[in-house]
């Protein structure tokens, strides 16, 4: 399976149109891929705050009208990143969107875990409670969101409901990416699956973000890692290997609690 993250250099003061179609035209030139993803609230900004209210759209919004007719376009299952999603009962949270090559929305998973600590998105944006896979020809993917990575009982639960591909996108900022590289290399090692994490570049809000997007295959190893400014990371991945790994070192059926 050929994968592309594409890390975007989010520049909030340029308008939303521009950025929405800039992406879209991202995802377009990945013909030939079979997965690309996209970092989490890449258009309203992952920090500033101030702008979720009226950035806010249904899940048939804007952005997944363009997300979708992208991936139909350039015939690949793509995963978009985030949104800020306006509810139904008029709460917010932070969903991820998850298209097949035919544009047709296959998934949607609202953050379970919010970052904040009382303010900020815990505060704004209402919590997911569903975990959230999805069946696909290269393998079953589980998604996660950011701050997610930090909480290895989820990714349990997702390992329980045949997850092979790990796909998170974020918005980590800049301080804390040694946390985000070893993070991600520590939910592929324990559950034995590939991670496609994918984090954005530039600075929002004040905020300068860690790039540093990786593929980690079932060893924990890095198959590749983008830098910290706006770059597409592609690589080629075997889910064959998910099943092997498990075979040769089966960890897995050794667990006891949980």
């Amino acid at each position: 399976m050929r994968v592309s993250l594409i890390q975007l250099e989010v520049d909030l003061a340029e308008p939303a149109e521009s950025r929405l179609a800039e992406a879209a035209g991202q995802v377009r030139a990945r013909t030939g891929d079979h997965l690309v993803v996209l970092p989490e609230l890449w258009l309203p900004g992952g920090w500033d705050y101030a702008r979720w209210d009226a950035d806010a759209e249904d899940l048939d919004g804007p952005t997944a009208q363009a997300m979708s007719a992208a991936a139909r376009d350039a015939g690949v299952w793509l995963h978009a990143g985030s949104i800020v999603e306006r509810g139904p009962e008029g709460a917010h949270y932070n969903t991820s969107l998850l298209f097949g090559p035919d544009g047709v929305r296959r998934a949607a998973y609202r953050k379970i875990h919010r970052f904040g600590f009382d303010s900020g998105e815990a505060a704004l944006m209402g919590p997911g409670t569903d975990l959230v896979t999805c069946p696909t020809p290269y393998g079953t993917l589980g998604l996660a969101t950011c701050y997610d990575l930090r909480f290895p009982e989820m990714f349990r639960l997702l390992l329980d409901q045949g997850t092979e591909v790990l796909v998170i996108p974020a918005a980590w900022p800049a301080r804390r990416v040694e946390h985000w590289r070893l993070l991600a290399r520590a939910r592929a090692v324990e559950n034995q699956v590939f991670v496609l994490a994918c984090n954005t570049a530039g600075t929002q809000a004040d905020m300068p973000q860690g790039g540093h997007s990786m593929v980690v295959d079932p060893w924990g190893e890095i198959v590749a890692e983008a830098g910290a400014g706006g770059q597409v990371l592609t690589a080629e991945i075997d889910t064959a290997l998910v099943a092997k790994t498990r075979a040769d070192f089966p960890v897995l059926k050794d667990r006891r609690l949980g």
